[in-house]
C-alpha cells in the first residue's frame, strides 16, 4: 500500500469515541457560540478549510485587494484580520481538542474562566457587511460613540457606532471587541436610527 493511500485511509477513519465526562466552558455552557481561534499567519484559509472538513462551522472574513506583483496586477482575497479564524460550536472539551489539533491552529482566546464567546451581533455585522459588496475599510479600534442600527439598504440590520462626516454622510464602525479590531463602511445618515448599546457585554482577556 502506498503512503498516499495509507494517509487517505487514516484521514477518512471515524473519530475515536468520547471517553470520560463532557465538560462545557463556564461562560457559554452547552450553547453554541462564536469564538476567536488564533492561527498561524498566512495559514488562515487552510485552517478554515480543514475545520469545515471536520464539520466545524468556521468563518474567515476576507477582503478584496490588488496583488502587489510588479509583473501583473490581479484581485486577491486576503484575511480581514490576519491570524484569526472564527468558529461556531458548542465548545466542550472534546470539540476544543478537535479544533486545536487542526494544523495551523494555535489557541482559542480565553481568560481565567475559560474560552471567551463573541457576541452574535458582532459576527452577524461582519457577515452582512461582507455580503453587501460595499467598500469595507479597516478602522482603528473604536468602542465608544453613538450607537445606531441600519434601517434600510444592503447593510440593514447592522449595529455599530456612527462617525459623522457631514450632515448627510457618515461611517458605520463595527468591531470584534475580543480582538480589538474594527472595520467601517460609508452610508447615509438618514438610513440609521439611534439605539442603546447592545445588551451583550464585552468580556475582557
Amino acid at each position: 500500500m502506498t503512503e498516499t493511500k495509507r494517509s487517505s485511509q487514516l484521514e477518512a477513519s471515524p473519530a475515536a469515541p468520547h471517553e470520560g465526562p463532557i465538560i462545557y466552558p463556564a461562560l457559554t455552557g452547552d450553547e453554541p457560540s462564536w469564538f476567536a481561534l488564533y492561527v498561524q499567519v498566512n495559514h488562515e484559509k487552510e485552517v478554515s478549510r480543514r475545520l469545515e472538513q471536520k464539520s466545524i462551522e468556521a468563518f474567515l472574513p476576507l477582503m478584496e485587494s490588488w496583488s502587489r506583483r510588479q509583473d501583473r496586477r490581479k484581485k486577491i482575497h486576503t484575511p480581514l484580520f490576519p491570524g484569526y479564524v472564527f468558529v461556531h460550536a458548542v465548545l466542550d472539551n472534546y470539540t476544543n481538542m478537535h479544533i486545536l489539533k487542526t494544523p495551523g491552529a494555535l489557541n482559542i482566546l480565553r481568560n481565567s474562566e475559560g474560552a471567551l464567546p463573541i457576541p452574535n451581533y458582532q459576527i452577524e455585522n461582519l457577515q452582512t457587511m461582507l455580503g453587501s459588496r460595499e467598500t469595507l475599510d479597516l478602522h482603528p479600534y473604536l468602542k465608544d460613540g453613538d450607537w445606531v442600527r441600519v434601517l434600510r439598504g444592503p447593510l440593514r440590520g447592522c449595529v455599530g457606532l456612527l462617525m459623522r462626516q457631514n450632515p448627510r454622510k457618515g461611517r458605520l464602525v463595527v468591531s470584534i471587541d475580543l480582538i480589538q479590531k474594527s472595520v467601517s463602511v460609508e452610508l447615509n445618515v438618514e438610513d440609521v436610527e439611534p439605539i442603546s448599546p447592545p445588551a451583550e457585554g464585552i468580556v475582557r482577556l
